[in-house]
């Protein structure tokens, strides 16, 4: 019988080639390429760009149902939504889209007249999401009726001048649409009845919105694809200033109060002359299975956000130590292939002790992301901003490192004759052909006679970096080996 050349993954590295090999020697790059392709590595397209979309801001006092609102427009569950007043707090911008019309959904945190605290700053980026909508939607709870809080909201719309349209909110079946005619009083014109927990109406409603809208937006192009930069840390560390700063004024409520933001927020801001996208996440203050209620939801947003960016931008509070959930929101950027970059922000709270004490800390907690760059910030007072997009910058570099595969080939070939895996049971595995299969993050496919050993893939790793750089990116190596049998 022949023998002939099988090639299988390493256990746990997820796939195997399909089809035998007869001559690993006559692999080269364009057909290794077609193999890796048919594995399904593929590099991510170029950034494009696209025209200014209408903006519909969704307002109305605390918990009538706007972020559910928000989520049955877009027909999916993004909004975080609690029975508890004031879970929205910031303008959150989603993507919508209806009868082929695209447009940008702003959700609001409640507005409340005469509010103080971080009420106030609540209220305040409701009346900046007005100001910048082509169409208000006004969300009341038609069960309630208009309260004295409603008209606040009234006289606010009237000084804007923007069209709006009423929602009249818990309008669930016929026998409820009285309550709706009531809100005539409210003089903003018919009230709609809709159903935002249950869809009656959504889409009259949404038929009237579009008719609403211009029909083509003044502005420049909006870029479709600029760098996506996640906010990434525990609750209270400076995320939402961080971004205030970045954007010159104050784009998110910030507040001493840990978990202030509960939505991803998402920021067009321009620094260094170009334009990003700065998300700020929810604070993440528990393991993934511990948290419930809108926590739970929150979560699933902040890694829904970190999944859709390129770099994380992972902020640690110095003027406490290092904890288990900074490590573990550590690895969840890692895991997820995300750039890296740290700071280590509220810098200005730092004395002598505490620096020496962070220095033994980075050293022992940190070293698993070693390959990170990182700065040292005060978000607050904006110490070494300046620093933070060169910072980015490095990252994505990394991020987007390719090795030709002849460099890399003769690279792998000095290593193992200056290196050679360790014999095991009178066999030594060897590497026979290598590429790398993508970018974002870089990642390996190593052909090889034999399974690796784990401390000998890192040590391939370690030289990897110290050869290519990749600052500021993990790295994948993956095995395929070649394994006989016969036929």
């Amino acid at each position: 019988m022949d023998e002939r050349d099988d090639y299988a993954a390493e256990p746990g590295d997820g796939g195997r080639f399909d089809g035998d090999v007869e001559e690993v020697g006559e692999w080269d790059e364009a057909s290794v390429a077609d193999e890796l392709q048919r594995l399904g590595f593929d590099d991510d397209e170029d950034l494009e760009f696209d025209e200014a979309l209408p903006v519909v801001a969704i307002v109305g006092r605390p918990n009538v149902g706007k972020s559910t609102l928000v989520n049955r427009i877009l027909g999916r569950r993004e909004a975080v939504v609690e029975d508890v007043p004031g879970v929205t707090r910031d303008r959150v911008a989603y993507e919508a889209e209806w009868a082929g019309r695209r447009f940008t959904l702003l959700d609001t945190g409640g507005y409340e007249r005469d509010a103080i605290g971080m009420a106030a700053s609540i209220a305040r980026q409701a009346e900046i999401a007005v100001s910048m909508a082509d169409v208000v939607v006004m969300v009341v709870d038609a069960r309630v009726g208009a309260l004295d809080e409603d008209e606040a909201v009234v006289k606010v719309l009237r000084r804007s001048g923007k069209p709006v349209l009423l929602a009249a909110n818990k309008v669930d079946d016929a026998r409820t649409e009285a309550d709706a005619a009531a809100l005539w009083n409210l003089g903003l014109g018919e009230p709609i009845p809709v159903s935002a927990l249950h869809g009656r109406g959504s889409g009259d409603m949404l038929e009237i919105i579009i008719g609403m809208l211009p029909e083509k937006v003044d502005g420049p192009s909006r870029p479709r694809g600029p760098r996506r930069i996640a906010l990434v840390g525990r609750p209270n560390v400076g995320k939402s200033s961080l971004l205030n700063q970045l954007a010159g004024e104050q784009r998110v409520v910030v507040d001493d109060m840990a978990g202030t933001t509960v939505d991803p927020v998402d920021e067009l801001i321009e620094a260094d002359g170009r334009v990003w996208m700065f998300v700020d996440t929810a604070g993440i203050r528990k393991r993934f299975d511990e948290a419930s209620g809108h926590e739970y939801y929150a979560v699933l947003r902040t890694k829904a956000a970190l999944d859709k960016a390129e770099v994380a931008v992972v902020l640690l509070d110095v003027s406490h130590p290092i904890t288990e959930q900074d490590q573990r929101l550590l690895t969840m950027v890692e895991e997820s292939g995300r750039a890296l970059v740290i700071v280590f922000n509220k810098w200005d709270l730092m004395d002598d002790e505490r620096r020496t004490n962070l220095e033994r800390e980075v050293e022992r907690d940190l070293l698993s992301v070693a390959w990170a760059p990182t700065l040292n910030m005060s978000a607050l007072t904006g110490r070494h901003l300046q620093r933070l997009i060169p910072a980015i910058d490095e990252a994505i570099a990394g991020w987007e490192t390719r090795v030709p595969t002849g460099r890399l080939n003769q690279f792998l070939g000095e290593l193992v004759a200056g290196h050679p895996h360790p014999v095991r049971s009178g066999k030594q595995p060897r590497i026979l052909f290598a590429t790398q299969a993508s970018i974002r993050p870089p990642t390996f496919v190593l052909f090889t006679s034999g399974f690796l050993e784990a401390g000998y893939r890192r040590y391939i790793e370690r030289r990897l970096r110290e050869e290519f750089g990749f600052i500021g990116s993990p790295i994948n190596v993956n095995l395929r080996v070649r394994q006989k049998r016969k036929r």
